[in-house]
């Protein structure tokens, strides 16, 4: 399934290490899956929990699964809604309940989602997605330790069940290896080394393609809790891909490879490009060095005055359509202007940033 640096799919072999842009519910907010080419992005993430809601489930297999309906020919992987558990019922009970069976969310109103493992299961394989994630039990780090232990003896028990449920529709659809999608148990435990390490010793024994860093991967100040995500990493032999889930910072991004993560997503680069936030290089990209205190990138904010006439790009050492094409003072006026063109270059453009910092980080692991 992957030599190292390739991961091979579905729809396609996806070169790693790899950030994949979060189109939740079925898009990468402002942009094409044309702009998602151009940008070199190799795969999406979307998310079940949301999918099932809108557009929903027969809409998207009336339209022919995830990859016809958004129009994109590369892999998709799709998140369980194991993360809304946490960021959604954990963080409001009145939002749903946990139960050993599953997830019942009540977003608001009198409807309700009842996520099993299963159930999960069942709706990304029907979805058409390369890589299927168990639904897992996602805890913050500073949840206390009862919460974190039951959280993984639940999140080992769903991923059993995750994988009966895959094994049974892989069997009735006679899929041949490469036909198949890819099968990802996620490792739970917060900040206890103990928890951690007993749940990757029981989701390696079940058998996965893919393991991931399960749980927000960043402490109260925000900083990437480097000490644990690199021991999680340390569990898993090498010869799996390891998904630093929910990570996109670029600083943190490098730092995870040097541990030996291969796998990223992240809302952040888009979203920071929506609201005014630009990512660029402080120096060629080819010549820098990544090291961990990030100084080889910076943000810029093209809605601040002193950029209304700067005639040259965006960053000098991007090739994404906006800075081939367009002027720094340009985007300032579309921001400025609040027009539809300003979400997609600038969306395009952060996208194109991440891809080269990915392209950056392949060649140093050549």
């Amino acid at each position: 399934m992957t030599d190292g640096l390739t991961l091979n799919l579905p729809h396609g072999a996806l070169a790693l290490p790899a950030f994949l842009p979060d189109g939740t519910q079925g898009v990468v907010r402002a942009v094409s899956a044309d702009d998602l080419e151009a940008a070199r992005v190799g795969a999406v993430q979307m998310n079940v929990y949301h999918l099932m809601q809108r557009p929903g489930t027969s809409t998207i297999q009336a339209l022919g699964g995830l990859h016809r309906m958004a129009g994109w020919r590369r892999p998709i992987f799709t998140d369980s809604g194991g993360f809304q558990v946490y960021s959604l019922i954990r963080q409001n009970p009145k939002a749903g309940s946990i139960t050993d069976r599953g997830a019942t969310f009540r977003p608001g109103g009198d409807r309700k989602y009842i996520l099993t493992p299963e159930k999960s299961i069942q709706l990304q394989f029907s979805y058409g997605a390369d890589m299927l994630i168990c639904l897992d039990d996602c805890t913050g780090p500073d949840d206390p330790p009862q919460a974190q232990a039951d959280s993984v003896r639940r999140t080992i028990r769903w991923a059993g069940e995750c994988q009966r449920a895959y094994t049974r529709l892989v069997e009735q659809k006679g899929l041949a290896e490469a036909e198949r999608p890819r099968l990802m148990a996620v490792i739970q435990g917060g900040l206890s080394r103990d928890l951690r390490r007993e749940c990757a010793e029981a989701l390696l024994a079940l058998g996965f393609d893919a393991y991931g860093y399960g749980g927000w991967p960043l402490d109260a100040a925000g900083q990437l809790l480097e000490e644990m995500v690199g021991y999680v990493r340390e569990l898993v032999p090498p010869e799996f891909p390891v998904h630093a889930l929910g990570v996109g910072h670029p600083a943190s991004v490098a730092a995870c490879v040097a541990m030996g993560y291969q796998l990223f997503d992240s809302t952040m680069p888009t979203r920071d490009a929506r609201h005014g936030r630009l990512l660029v290089f402080t120096r060629d990209p080819a010549a820098a060095p990544l090291s961990r205190a990030g100084e080889w990138f910076a943000y810029l904010y093209p809605g601040d005055d002193k950029h209304v006439k700067a005639a040259g790009p965006v960053s000098p050492h991007c090739d994404c359509p906006a800075c081939a094409r367009y002027s720094l003072g340009y985007l300032h006026h579309l921001f400025k202007l609040n027009d539809n063109l300003y979400f997609r270059l600038a969306t395009v453009h952060n996208l194109r940033f991440m891809t080269m910092l990915m392209e950056r980080l392949r060649e140093g692991a050549e």
